[in-house]
């Protein structure tokens, strides 16, 4: 998800609707906010959080050793499909997310039918400075 809220009304609901999917084995990732600010819902524990590196390689990715961001993954320079099928170069959080930590891995692994914390696990044991190739 490339989504967040710093408005703190909203920060309970989407704790709640994040744990509800936690617990039924659904596991969210979000983007962080790409400012120091405090926004939702990436900060919540039942949600893997990922922010931006800016290596070429698309398949490093970094677990972080200071959360709250727990991943890191290409999100600098990135090439990304446009309107009339064209590509534009962006930068962001954001498609760190959506690339290769997000969608391949992420995916890949749940369809082994690990639980969000196995998979979080999982994603921390190979991520490239822990048990993956550096």
């Amino acid at each position: 998800m490339s989504l967040s809220t710093t408005k703190k009304a909203f920060s309970e609901l989407l704790r709640d609707i994040a744990d509800i999917a936690y617990f039924k084995r659904t596991l969210l990732v979000a983007s962080a906010h790409n400012m120091p600010v405090e926004s939702f819902p990436w900060r919540f524990s039942s949600v893997i959080s990922v922010g931006s590196h800016e290596e070429d390689d698309p398949l490093v990715f970094y677990a972080n050793p200071d959360p709250p961001v727990e991943f890191f993954a290409r999100g600098v320079n990135v090439e990304v499909a446009w309107l009339g099928g064209s590509t534009i170069t962006a930068t962001g959080n954001s498609f760190a997310t959506a690339g290769d930590l997000g969608d391949r891995r992420a995916r890949a692994l749940q369809a082994r039918r690990l639980t969000p914390f196995q998979l979080k696990s999982v994603l921390y044991l190979i991520s490239s400075n822990v048990g993956g190739r550096q």
